[in-house]
C-alpha cells in the first residue's frame, strides 16, 4: 500500500508560478512510476506527467514547456513546478504512484485568475 498526501494549491493569477508537492509514504519501494492528473469541473480527469523510478519523464502536450515534474528521493516526494499558469489550468490536481497497482492522492485545488 502507497500513501500520498499532495499540498502547495492555491489562488495564483495568469501567467504566475505554484509549486505542487505530494509526499509518498507506505511501500514506496514498490513503485514505478509517479504522475500528475487534474480534473477541471465537468470534466474528465487528464494525465500531466509521469515520472519513472528510473527519472524518464513524460508530459501531455498540453503542459509541455511549461510544467515540470521532479523528485527527491531523499524525502520521498514529487513535484510539479508549473509555470506560466492558465485560468484553464484551474482544476483539483491529483498525485498517482504506481507499482502494478494505481494510488491516489486527495488532490489540491489550483485556482488561476485571469
Amino acid at each position: 500500500q502507497v500513501q500520498l498526501v499532495e499540498s502547495g494549491g492555491g489562488l495564483v493569477q495568469a501567467g504566475g508560478s505554484l509549486r505542487l508537492s505530494c509526499a509518498a509514504s507506505g511501500s514506496i519501494f514498490s513503485i514505478n512510476a509517479m504522475g500528475w492528473y487534474r480534473q477541471a469541473p465537468g470534466k474528465q480527469r487528464e494525465f500531466l506527467a509521469a515520472i519513472t523510478s528510473g527519472g524518464s519523464t513524460n508530459y501531455a502536450d498540453s503542459v509541455k514547456g511549461r510544467f515540470t515534474i521532479s523528485t527527491d528521493n531523499a524525502k520521498n516526494t514529487v513535484y510539479l513546478q508549473m509555470n506560466s499558469l492558465k485560468p484553464e489550468d484551474t482544476a483539483v490536481y491529483y498525485c498517482n504512484a504506481e507499482d502494478g497497482m494505481d494510488y491516489w492522492g486527495k488532490g489540491t485545488l489550483v485556482t488561476v485568475s485571469s
